[in-house]
């Protein structure tokens, strides 16, 4: 009985890890604070060139406030220049972690030439990503 159990238990966490994983895909791009320019640009250029299924935008600019970029760096508002990127989408499967990572480079480009800093990116294929949620 006990095994029966166990597998019952077992089978239902693997599908409320699959379900959590999806819900949260759809929650991912959305924010509850309101971004600035750059990261809204960010956010609508990944979206059109990839279509994520989930897409996590957070601005670390703060983290950096002592650096030079940062303290030269001209705005209206905070300072947008170093961002962490994570995203899943199906137009990676078959790339390489650097033909991600230039994909991704190359769609910024017009935000690179215009202060933003840095990017720090976690790029992962459909096929990846739900290999994770299973683990």
């Amino acid at each position: 009985m006990s095994l029966t159990l166990f597998r019952l238990t077992a089978s239902r966490v693997s599908h409320l890890r699959r379900q959590f994983s999806s819900s949260m895909a759809t929650a991912s791009t959305v924010t509850d604070s309101p971004s600035g320019p750059i990261e809204s640009s960010i956010r609508e250029k990944l979206t059109t060139l990839l279509q994520p299924t989930s897409l996590f935008i957070t601005n670390d600019s703060w983290k950096h406030r002592h650096h030079a970029p940062m303290r030269d760096h001209k705005s209206d508002g905070e300072p947008e220049t170093h961002f962490t990127i994570d995203v899943t989408s199906s137009v990676f499967e078959g790339k390489s972690t650097m033909q991600r990572h230039r994909l991704v480079y190359s769609a910024l480009s017009t935000e690179l030439a215009e202060g933003l800093h840095s990017l720090s990116l976690k790029t992962k294929s459909q096929t990846e990503a739900e290999k994770q949620v299973v683990t």
